[in-house]
């Protein structure tokens, strides 16, 4: 399984880990009401460490000191993104908390561009962003708003330093290490919470599945795109996730598009198509 992860091209793999994690989040939302949402990041992130170690076999003593220091804070950048996002999406609608979010690639984005097509994709993305977040809705909660956009610098951070760890470390080992440390920040706010108490055999497979989902499939992905693409490249790809989670609520949980909704998509695929055209100008990576 891990080989066919790796063997797939960067951008389609950037593709398939968005659509991944948003088919996650519509699992992790089913088990908000019972185990809350730190409770739910810990679950997620516990077994997703479980399975990725079991499956890459990182050799921690065969690290150096150089990856020590990219590694655990990326493993911490990770973990914090996962759970601050939890956290927002528990106060406030999904698609107005990855809006938020993704404040952190396009800032990402801008400051990776060298030439003016680059500004005019993230500008494209942008208006997409615009368009598919509730602005008018009243009664938004100010503190899910702060944590969206903490997660959101949270996940700037993961941009960074996961291409950083990407080139000194194989792929699957370093997700595999990041994501032990991740679960070493996550899973105590999960204990505080006293979700872990709720938990039955049905609400531990669907952890598994969102796991899978969420973190070891798609992190997987990410940290094989992150070491073959501009990291500008990947943050404009990653635009599609506020449309691909108005799509997967559509699909999974019957929630219909608005107008401004389907012109975000239009915005945000034809800013990932040019980004994609863009890439390969500059380098043959498809």
């Amino acid at each position: 399984m891990k080989q066919k992860l790796l063997n797939i091209p960067p951008i389609p793999a950037v593709l398939f880990a968005i659509i991944s994690v948003q088919s996650g989040a519509a699992i992790a939302k089913t088990l908000f009401p019972v185990l809350g949402a730190a409770a739910t990041a810990s679950l997620r992130i516990g077994i997703s460490a479980i399975i990725l170690v079991a499956v890459y076999r990182p050799n921690l003593f065969k690290i150096t000191s150089n990856q020590w220091k990219i590694v655990i804070p990326y493993g911490l950048s990770l973990g914090a993104m996962n759970l601050i996002f939890y956290l927002a999406i528990e106060r406030i609608p999904i698609g107005l908390a990855v809006t938020l979010e993704f404040i952190g690639p396009l800032v990402v984005a801008v400051l990776g561009s060298k030439q003016i097509l680059d500004y005019l994709w993230v500008l494209l993305a942008a208006s997409g962003i615009v368009l598919i977040a509730p602005w008018k809705e009243e009664g938004v909660d100010l503190l899910g708003v702060v944590f969206a956009l903490t997660a959101g610098a949270m996940w700037a951070a993961y941009i960074i330093l996961g291409g950083k760890v990407s080139k000194i470390m194989k792929g699957g080992e370093a997700v595999a290490t990041g994501m032990l440390f991740a679960s070493m920040l996550i899973i105590p706010f999960g204990i505080m919470g006293n979700g872990f108490a709720t938990i039955t055999p049905h609400f531990f497979y669907l952890g598994v599945a969102l796991a899978l989902l969420s973190s070891a499939i798609p992190f997987t992905l990410e940290m094989k795109a992150l070491g073959q693409l501009p990291s500008r490249t990947f943050s404009i790809l990653m635009s599609l996730e506020p449309a691909v989670a108005s799509i997967c609520g559509l699909v999974f949980l019957h929630e219909l598009l608005t107008i401004n909704e389907i012109i975000a998509v239009a915005c945000v695929v034809i800013a990932s198509a040019g980004s994609t055209l863009t890439s390969k100008k500059k380098q043959d990576i498809i």
